[in-house]
């Protein structure tokens, strides 16, 4: 799924991507820098997706960071847990990847 996410985010061109398999492999990436937004799964290893959505509310320099949750869950409880704990934006998949495009290049042209 991570290859069809990137796949849909190549034509943004000039804009670099990193990806990580795991939640703790996420923050570890955002400590390195030069992050502008994040796409987020709910459902990943070491940690549930609203906890890296936590850990990155919850730190001043990534407050403002846009996170894109793109995940399976469809329901609403998962959607508001989500949206609560500081997604900008939450789409499910399956996923049309124009959407995505669009999402992200809307969210790192507000930026």
């Amino acid at each position: 799924m991570r290859r069809m996410v990137m796949a849909s985010l190549r034509p943004l061109g000039a804009v670099a991507f990193s990806e990580a398999g795991s939640g703790l492999e996420a923050i570890e990436r955002l400590a390195l820098g030069a992050v502008e937004l994040i796409i987020l799964d709910l459902n990943m290893p070491d940690m549930h997706g609203v906890e890296v959505l936590e850990f990155v509310r919850g730190h001043h320099a990534y407050r403002e960071l846009p996170v894109v949750v793109l995940t399976t869950r469809g329901d609403e409880a998962s959607r508001a847990e989500a949206l609560a704990a500081g997604a900008t934006r939450y789409l499910t998949k399956p996923f049309a990847p124009q959407n995505l495009h669009e999402c992200v290049r809307e969210l790192l042209d507000a930026a």
